[in-house]
């Protein structure tokens, strides 16, 4: 009963952190081409600069390879500072064109340039107040997702599929940031304004169908539903919905 308690309020105070982030990571802002090798982000959850770029990710339906990199981490602090020459979040690494960036104002116009070919929309333009509403939004979650803990590592990475803006896909990504393991981000953003809202009650009425052809369309198509968050792990053959049981799986079978 005390679980239940507390997962709730942790899901009102992510909630607060969207809304604090004005729910920038919800909606998809122009599909992008998924490119040949994997974009690899040297990340920290709670990090408001690292948020802005995944937002962007989210917006353009991009999945990424996350590399936690928490304070006090020990996995992948060291392989970022011996890549890009310093322990600075986020870098980004993209092998399809042999770029390395620090600084997210950097990392979103080189996102928008090169995978939508477009100049960075207002809405995600730099704002010098976002930094500070982003920062409010961390403390809102208690700094989830900003400091490493103890944890086992598992052989290969997980997967999950979420957009940046999900309250309750944020409870899992702090998770797996501070345990350190990495994975694979597959946004699956909402493709239009009719999808805004819970899973099982959006704006439009009737039976939810996706977009033909698009990335929720091929989610739906596997699942039967559209629901974040939605985790697999390749090391223990296990898939599940819901944050609640993801967040217990991940602390029995990686915790300390």
């Amino acid at each position: 009963m005390l679980n239940a308690l507390r997962h709730n309020l942790n899901v009102l105070e992510s909630v607060a952190t969207s809304s604090f982030t004005a729910w920038r990571g919800c909606l998809v802002v122009s599909a992008a081409e998924q490119p040949e090798k994997p974009i690899i982000l040297y990340d920290m959850e709670a990090c408001p600069y690292c948020r802005r770029v995944r937002e962007v990710l989210t917006a353009l339906h991009l999945d990424v390879e996350i590399r936690p990199c928490p304070k006090d981490g020990r996995v992948f602090r060291p392989e970022a500072e011996a890549v890009g020459g310093k322990q600075q979040f986020p870098l980004l690494v993209d092998e399809n064109t042999g770029t390395v960036l620090y600084e997210s104002g950097d990392i979103v116009e080189y996102l928008f340039r090169q995978y939508a070919h477009c100049p960075v929309p207002g809405y995600y333009a730099a704002k010098v107040w976002q930094p500070a509403l982003s920062s409010i939004g961390s403390a809102a979650s208690e700094l989830r997702g900003l400091h490493a803990t103890p944890g086992k590592r598992p052989t290969q990475g997980l997967h999950l599929w979420s957009f940046e803006g999900s309250p309750f896909s944020r409870l899992v990504r702090e998770k797996l940031c501070e345990l350190e393991i990495p994975y694979t981000l597959h946004n699956i953003g909402k493709e239009h304004w009719t999808e805004i809202g819970p899973a099982k009650q959006r704006i439009k009425p009737g039976q939810y169908r996706p977009i033909p052809g698009g990335k929720r369309d091929a989610f739906f198509q596997q699942h039967g539903r559209v629901q974040v968050p939605y985790l697999e792990d390749p090391n223990t053959g296990t898939s599940m919905f819901e944050s609640a049981r993801i967040l217990k799986y991940l602390e029995e079978q990686y915790g300390s």
